[in-house]
């Protein structure tokens, strides 16, 4: 009888771009921005990406252009929450302090603010006039493509 094994590594597409962005702003202004000096009509979802082993969420704005058949997407890189943390200060008085975690989609690029992924089909998207025109916003202090193959947690970016 024959065996057979399916791979999964075989099924995932990576025909997508992604670009790192640094920057300081609030996720909602950078959205702003980005349709406004490229030309996009991105939207907040109504769900954030959730991670419920990380217990993180991350902010997520989408744009299906179906004219040119490309799906924008920016996603924030960190997330930040507030947990208690109990702890004995002696028999009689027990504290509850809050400590801010720092949570991170990809973990590899901690310095990285947000990604924009652009899945296009057609590959007609030009990716050097998009890195000029994020570049030539002030509020946005670098931006720079990163090759999804060499993220170690690039299943984070499957939305």
């Amino acid at each position: 009888m024959a065996l057979h094994k399916l791979l999964v590594d075989d099924y995932y597409d990576d025909d997508y771009k992604l670009i790192a962005i640094h920057c300081r702003l609030e996720d909602y202004r950078l959205a702003y921005l980005l349709n406004k000096n490229l030309g996009l009509n991105l939207a907040r979802n109504p769900k954030d990406l959730d991670f419920k082993y990380l217990t993180s969420s991350y902010s997520f704005f989408e744009w299906n252009n179906e004219a040119e058949y490309v799906t924008w997407s920016l996603v924030s890189n960190i997330c930040k929450k507030e947990e208690d943390s109990m702890y004995s200060a002696g028999t009689l008085f027990e504290t509850n302090d809050k400590t801010l975690k720092t949570f991170h989609l990809i973990p590899e690029l901690k310095r990285v603010d947000f990604f924009i992924k652009i899945s296009d089909e057609i590959q007609n998207v030009n990716e050097n006039l998009i890195l000029s025109t994020l570049q030539s916003i002030p509020q946005i202090i670098t931006s720079y493509t990163v090759n999804p193959l060499k993220i170690k947690s690039k299943d984070h970016l499957i939305f």
